[in-house]
Order: structure tokens, then C-alpha cells, then sequence
């Protein structure tokens, strides 16, 4: 067996499950090497149940003492158990398990994984794993890996096909031996780590390989585009001055800072590549538009690309809306790739022939059927998602080098930005307009869901809209935490009462257009609660919507909750986000009040910067924007800093790595897709 060894035919691997896998993006063996578990499992000694253990997840051995009992509310399955430890009443619920009355026997004792609540002298725990006394015993002591799985695959069955992977597949035992260590050794020890110390040390040696090879890819980038030279000319228009006249609203100091700098850059003979990174809410979307209107002046075309069909549309209805409102003569289309095949014949027409100036799609934009007449400016939002690869496709429709600009709303300190956005320079939008009311926010436990619930009523009755943000699409395998799909069937139960409350559900795996249907319901106020995963965290625009309940907010970053979190206070009304934790310990809820006393997301971005540390490596990941496969550039960023170091020393000793022994890294870049290989950006 070799890295290349198709998916089919692996061991324990057939013509069923392979779909599976290859959903998950396995292809090939060096696929499931780089498929690292998003958490491991501990499995502590055994407990015995006290009031010390309530709020925590133990491990504990009962006895089943009655038999299951199944139920149903409405579609949801329940099953119900008494159980005993060491004389300790126990009552255990588990949903959609209806084969528990048949395999847990009455008499038997298990081992049983939960966090431990506790309803009057009883203690309770809900959705409990359960393992055989014997197989617990097997694996007592260790750390076992999780995986993200789709339907038809269980994390048993992918830790097997890995583990087989391993016994069999050969390595190149010289690969990168310069500069990062053996790597059979290291990826075995990131998959089925001895102990937490050694899981440490491989995973600090992936993510450094991670960064390295990033950041080498970035300064040899900036270092090609300096030699580049622009051949449009962009003049001042006098349609952007109106523009800022006619606008609702005065631009901020900030907004007028930055749309200076970008102006500037448009008026210069070399292209522009410029980051725009501003908070939630601070007014990029302006400089944007201004960008394109003066583009369009000159005679040249704009394409903006953003991440999802959503927000793309949103893009296109307020810059059409305000083109046609100030009268100004630029066309605005709109390309995605759920559009039928005769209406994006049409749109590909209209940007061949310049009758389009300003292009907005998605990664539509990038086919080789798009064609642009005069491609002068090209604007990615949130272009994390897209790579630098991705904006070099765009870059490349013309045979004249265009501008770019980027868009971002993740707020990261300075340093660590000038690190990650090496091929770009810097404009910050520092400052929130005044006009938004700042969002209400409280952090608090699970107690408080029935008057989450409660306020959230209160407020639909008043007309608005609230979101609830789960971490999980569906259940999930070793995981204690709230789910998408399970939530919304409780929900309904608990809102049986309102049938004018409609309860809708959003997340990654859903089809664009099933996506896109739910949220046009939603924005139209035809659903009153999105259930979602962070999928909303990406430009979703309600202003409608004015609560936010995030559960199990200590399993998600600072910056990815103040993301969540600016979905909302978004229109004239008040705003109210309810951070809500399963985990009551005080660094926890400490962590989390860094939300209730700021909105400044680059205070929330330093301030987790400061706190986080090595015991939060996994279940707390960032926004999906900064989002390397392994690293995370908040929590590791002192291994980002070295990387960038060990990079600037490269390049100052070998500027165009013609030294033999840094050839490998040449080749590691042409063979990696993006230049970052296993790296999704």
C-alpha cells in the first residue's frame, strides 16, 4: 500500500461505505492521515456518584434495575432507565435510541459516560455512552480519538481503516527531514496519542509545518507582485463624492481613512492588494461599493465574490438598489451557481460585453465560461474561504493584472495579521458607526434555558425574530453537546402552545437552494426561530432579528461568538445575545464574560489571545474564517510567530531557495493545491 491507494481499496472499506468516506473528502490513504480527530476522549477512572460530581462528566459504572421503557412525544423517541451506583439512584434518558430497551438488560452492570445533573435527590443524566465493564477496563487510562462522521460511518469503524493505514503504508523517510521531524511517527502520534504530553508535541510540529509552508507562500507571493504593474487608469469620479453626499448616514473617520487609502491605491500604475479589516458592523460594505462605482466611472469592470449564495444576493440587492436610487450609470449583475443554465448564458453575455460594470457571484465567478471585458478591480469578502489560490483565478480573467481588495470582518491583532496577510497591505476600520445601539448580553448556565425561552416568546410576540446557534448539524458520536436537528424537534414541543411560532433549520450540509429557501422564510419573517449551526456567522442581514441563544458557548472561540453575535443588532430595535454555557467552571464562565462586558471585537480577539492555553486545544476552535486544518492562529499564535521568523531567516539566506536542500520546499509548494496542501483556507 502506498499514500495513492484509492479509498475502495483500503481494508474494511466496500462499495457501500466508500460513499461515505469520499463524503468526508477520503479519496485516498494520505487523506484519512490527515483526517485528525476533532477531539479524544479521556477515559478516566471510574467515578462514584456525589454531589461533587454534578455539572461534571464522569465516567461511572451502574446497574440497570428496571426495564426501559420507551416513549414518543410528537416524533421525537425517548428512552427512559433506572439506574444504580453503588446504592445511588440514578434516572437515565436517551433520544432516537429505541434498540436501549432490548440491549441494556436489566441486572447488568455498564459503564456509562455523562455529565451529571440532578433533578430534586436524584441525580439525572441525559444521552449517557455506554460501554461493557470489560471493554472499558481495555481502555481505561487512555486517549482515544474522535471523528467527524457522516451518515453510515461510526468513529469505530474510521479509527480501524486508520489504524490499518498505518501497519501498511511506506514513507519517505527523508521527507522535510531539514526542517519538520519524521512524519509516520508524528501523524501516528496526532491520531492515537500514548498520553496528553505526546499528543502536544506532534500537534505543535503539524501546525508549525502548517504555518511554515503558508507563510513561505505568502512572501514569495509579495515578493512576485512587486514586480507587477497596473495598466488601467482609474481617476477620481465624481459619482463617488455624490455617493457620500446623498448617504443616510455620515461616514465614520475610520470609513474615510481607509476609502482615502483605497482611492490612492486605484490611482497608482502598480495593482492594489489591500486588506480591509473592520468588526462586525463597522461599514465595509461602502468602501466596497465606492471602489466599484469608481471603477466603473473609468470604464472598467468590478467582480465581488462572496462566500455564499446568501450573501452574494444580499451584496447584489443593496448596491442595485442604491446604483438606481442615486442614478449613477453602472449595471449591476448577479452569477451563482444554482442559477438555471439559459439565465447565466445571459449574465456571461453581459460581462463579456462590458454592459455589466459590477459583477457579483460566487466561486461562479471563476469558471472558465466568465469572461470579463475589462477586469479592473477585484473584491473578495471574507476571503479566507477562498484561499489565495482562489483570488488568483479571479485575478487571472485578464491578461492585465487587476486590483484587489479583500474584505474581512474577523478582527486579529496587528501582529498577527501582517503575518497572515503577507501579500497585502493593511487598512483597519477601527471605529462602529453611531448610529447602531450596541447588543444586550448575558452568560449564564443551563438553568436559565426555560427563561431564555421565555424572553425569546416575549420577543416574537413583539414582532421580531430570534436565532438559536448549536455547534452540531446532527448527533454525534462522543460528543456532549446540542445538535441542530434534535434542538428543532424540542423547540416545537416547547412552542406547541404558539402556532404562529415557526421553527426553521439551517446548516452547512443542507443544499444551496434548500439553504437559501430557509433563509428568504426567515428574512421574511415566515420563520420566527433559525435553529443553525455557525453557518449564519458568514453575512446573513436580518435586522428583523433581535435574540440570540448560544448554547454550548464554551465549545466555540471569542471571535467566532462576537461573529455569531453580529447577526443581530442589526436594525432599529433592541438586540439581546444570550451566550449560554454546559460548562459552569470559572475559567469557563470567566473566559465568557470577556463578551458580556465588550463589543469591540479586536478587544475580544487580545483578550483571547491572553487567556487561551494548552488545555484548550479542542472542542474551543475559531471562526471558520481563520481556519487551518490543524492550526489556530488566536491559540497558537507562538508557534505562528516562529514559523514567520524561521521563514523571514529562509528567504534571507536563500531569496530564491536554489540551495539543494531547500528544493524540497519548491516542490512541497507546486504539489500542494494553493500552495497550503492539507491546509483548507
Amino acid at each position: 500500500m502506498d499514500l495513492n491507494t484509492a479509498t475502495i481499496e483500503l481494508k474494511g472499506i466496500g462499495p457501500k461505505t466508500v460513499k461515505s468516506y469520499e463524503k468526508l473528502g477520503l479519496h485516498k490513504a494520505e487523506d484519512f492521515l490527515y483526517y485528525y480527530p476533532r477531539d479524544y476522549m479521556k477515559y478516566d477512572p471510574l467515578t462514584t456518584l456525589s454531589e461533587e460530581c454534578v455539572d461534571e462528566i464522569v465516567f461511572f459504572q451502574a446497574t440497570v434495575v428496571k426495564r426501559p421503557l420507551l416513549k414518543r412525544a410528537g416524533r421525537m423517541q425517548i428512552v427512559t432507565a433506572a439506574l444504580a451506583n453503588e446504592g445511588t439512584e440514578v434516572s437515565a434518558v436517551w433520544f432516537h435510541m429505541p434498540y436501549l430497551t432490548k440491549s441494556l438488560k436489566v441486572g447488568e452492570t455498564y459503564v456509562f459516560r455523562a455529565r451529571i445533573g440532578k433533578r430534586g435527590m436524584f441525580f439525572h443524566v441525559e444521552q449517557p455512552l455506554i460501554f461493557k465493564m470489560e471493554d472499558y477496563r481495555k481502555i481505561e487510562g487512555t486517549l482515544q480519538p474522535i471523528y467527524a462522521l457522516t451518515k453510515g460511518l461510526s468513529n469505530h469503524a474510521l479509527t480501524k481503516v486508520i489504524k490499518g493505514i498505518f501497519e501498511g503504508v511506506s514513507f519517505d523517510p527523508a521527507e522535510d527531514a531539514e526542517l519538520f521531524s519524521p512524519k509516520k511517527e508524528t501523524l501516528y502520534a496526532m491520531h492515537f496519542p500514548a498520553d496528553l504530553k505526546q499528543l502536544l508535541e506532534a500537534r505543535e510540529k503539524l501546525v508549525y509545518e502548517e504555518f511554515f509552508y503558508f507563510i513561505l507562500q505568502l512572501r514569495l507571493l509579495k515578493e512576485k507582485k512587486t514586480l507587477e504593474k497596473c495598466d488601467f487608469q482609474i481617476y477620481p469620479s465624481a459619482y463617488t463624492v455624490r455617493l457620500i453626499e446623498h448617504l443616510p448616514y455620515t461616514l465614520t473617520g475610520a470609513q474615510k481613512k481607509v476609502w482615502d487609502e483605497v482611492q490612492q491605491d486605484l490611482e497608482r500604475d502598480v495593482p492594489m492588494n489591500r486588506l480591509v479589516e473592520g468588526d462586525v458592523g463597522s461599514g465595509k460594505t461602502i468602501i466596497a461599493l465606492l471602489s466599484a462605482v469608481m471603477v466603473a466611472a473609468n470604464g472598467h469592470q468590478t467582480a465581488i465574490m462572496a462566500p455564499t449564495e446568501i450573501l452574494a444576493t444580499q451584496h447584489f440587492e443593496t448596491i442595485a438598489k442604491i446604483l438606481k436610487k442615486e442614478d449613477i450609470p453602472a449595471k449591476a449583475v448577479l452569477l451563482t451557481g444554482s442559477m438555471s443554465a439559459a439565465t447565466k448564458r445571459d449574465i456571461y453575455e453581459q460581462i463579456a460585453s462590458g454592459e455589466a460594470q459590477i459583477v457579483i457571484g460566487t466561486h461562479a465567478l471563476i469558471q472558465e465560461k466568465v469572461n470579463f471585458q475589462s477586469l479592473a478591480l477585484v473584491i473578495t469578502d471574507e476571503q479566507h474561504r477562498f484561499g489565495v489560490r482562489q483570488r488568483e483565478l479571479l485575478s487571472a480573467k485578464n491578461e492585465k493584472k487587476p486590483h484587489v481588495l479583500v474584505m474581512s470582518a474577523t478582527p486579529i491583532p496587528r501582529t498577527l495579521a501582517i503575518i497572515l496577510y503577507g501579500d497585502l497591505d493593511l487598512s483597519v476600520i477601527d471605529e462602529l458607526p453611531k448610529r447602531r445601539l450596541k447588543v444586550k448580553n448575558c452568560v449564564v448556565n443551563t438553568d436559565y434555558r426555560t427563561k431564555a425561552y421565555q424572553f425569546m416568546e416575549k420577543e416574537i410576540l413583539n414582532g421580531r425574530q430570534a436565532y438559536v446557534i448549536c455547534p452540531l448539524v446532527e448527533e454525534s458520536e462522543g460528543m456532549d453537546a446540542e445538535n441542530v436537528a434534535d434542538y428543532a424537534e424540542k423547540l416545537k414541543e416547547v412552542f406547541a402552545h404558539d402556532e404562529q411560532i415557526r421553527i426553521g433549520i439551517l446548516h452547512g450540509k443542507m443544499k444551496t437552494a434548500d439553504k437559501n429557501a430557509v433563509m428568504d422564510a426567515f428574512y421574511r419573517n415566515d420563520i420566527q426561530i433559525l435553529v443553525s449551526t455557525t453557518v449564519v456567522e458568514v453575512g446573513v442581514n436580518v435586522p428583523n432579528a433581535t435574540v440570540m441563544l448560544i448554547e454550548n458557548a464554551e465549545r466555540f472561540g471569542l471571535s467566532q461568538l462576537h461573529q455569531l453575535r453580529g447577526r443581530i443588532g442589526r436594525g432599529e430595535h433592541q438586540s439581546y445575545c444570550i451566550f449560554m454555557s454546559a460548562n459552569r467552571s470559572k475559567h469557563c464562565m470567566e473566559r465568557l464574560e470577556v463578551l458580556n462586558h465588550s463589543n469591540d471585537g479586536f478587544q475580544i480577539a487580545s483578550e483571547d489571545l491572553k487567556q487561551r492555553g494548552p488545555g484548550d486545544l479542542f472542542g474551543v476552535r475559531q471562526s471558520g474564517d481563520l481556519h487551518f486544518v490543524l492550526g489556530d492562529v488566536f491559540q497558537d499564535a507562538h508557534i505562528l510567530k516562529r514559523a514567520s521568523a524561521d521563514v523571514d531567516r529562509l528567504l534571507t539566506e536563500d531569496p530564491d531557495l536554489t540551495d539543494p536542500a531547500h528544493a524540497r520546499l519548491l516542490d512541497k509548494l507546486n504539489q500542494m493545491d494553493g500552495g497550503l496542501g492539507h491546509t483548507v483556507l
